[in-house]
């Protein structure tokens, strides 16, 4: 297959072109780098089943030649990036998910939308299934994102039901591995970057909220199943172990053999106190669950942030 990736030079971007790939499809990568790296494609630069094109997903595109699927993963995804760029979020989420359902239309490609737990909110049902409507703020600071992503699984839907398209919708959970920038203010590239460096682990809250962390390679693999296996309705793909904050913290200078010390920060509005995803959907209809555990995933993940030398 001809597969176009939007956002294809992030974090999760760039691992799901490398196993389209490696599956053997030809994948045109586009992304105008407001948060996604060059870097992160570097490697593809002589593939010549990969090619790149620079470009907003928020204005009209056009690809010569067929293309067979559409994987629309442009928008920025860490609190850091969607709260300094809260309009470009909007956009990409509204006006980019319709141009490329419009190019999958026009196409007659598969399409697959990255959409994300944080649609549940702050969850009053846990672990969240995705029969869950969730429970979110729109005017609150995180709403630029939550909502978004609302957005454009409704407009993925209605694609889906008025133009009959064959879509997909995932929903994913905090996930971690190489290619984290180092400063995306998630919590595990923190703890990690700031072990490292000797520096205090700045936990927001008392770290009792909780959070399920799933490592990239298990996260691309239900996606790419999903894409070829799944049906319209949203799936989550997430890893279902649940850890707190703290924990993660613990973890992370027992790892890193670091002597760093936790500090306590004020906890950001609306900070979700729950995440933790139910995968029976995923289980049952893709044959997939995430394989690799915290500690091995952390490692992997350790061993990248040195190898860019953070400390």
């Amino acid at each position: 297959m001809r597969i176009l990736v939007t956002g294809a030079a992030g974090f999760l971007g760039s691992h799901l072109c490398d196993q389209l790939l490696a599956r053997g499809h030809r994948v045109i990568g586009v992304d105008n780098h407001i948060t996604g790296s060059p870097s992160n494609l570097a490697h593809l630069a002589h593939n010549s089943a990969f090619q790149f094109v620079h470009h907003d997903i928020t204005t009209f595109i056009e690809i010569e030649g067929p293309v067979e699927g559409v994987l629309h993963f442009a928008s920025p995804a860490s609190p850091v990036d969607y709260l300094e760029l809260p309009i470009q979020t909007l956009k990409v989420g509204s006006l980019g998910t319709h141009k490329a359902l419009g190019l999958a239309r026009a196409k007659g490609a598969r399409f697959l939308l990255a959409s994300t737990s944080e649609v549940y909110g702050d969850p009053l049902v846990h672990p969240q299934p995705e029969s869950y409507w969730g429970n979110v703020n729109p005017v609150g600071p995180r709403g630029v994102y939550d909502e978004a992503k609302r957005f454009a699984e409704a407009m993925t839907m209605a694609y889906h039901r008025y133009h009959q398209l064959d879509t997909r919708i995932v929903r994913i959970f905090n996930t971690y591995g190489p290619r984290m920038r180092p400063h995306d203010g998630r919590v595990v590239s923190n703890f990690i970057v700031q072990a490292l460096r000797g520096e205090p682990l700045t936990m927001y809250g008392d770290g009792s909220q909780t959070r399920s962390f799933c490592y990239v390679d298990d996260l691309i693999e239900g996606i790419v199943r999903l894409f070829f296996e799944g049906t319209a309705e949203p799936v989550n793909i997430g890893n279902p172990g649940e850890f707190t904050v703290r924990q993660l913290a613990d973890l992370v200078l027992k790892l890193t053999s670091s002597s760093s010390k936790v500090v306590e920060r004020p906890l950001p509005v609306d900070d979700p106190r729950v995440r933790q995803p139910d995968i029976t959907r995923a289980r049952e209809l893709l044959g997939w669950e995430p394989a690799i555990s915290l500690s091995d995933g952390l490692r992997r993940t350790i061993e990248y942030f040195r190898s860019i030398e953070v400390a």
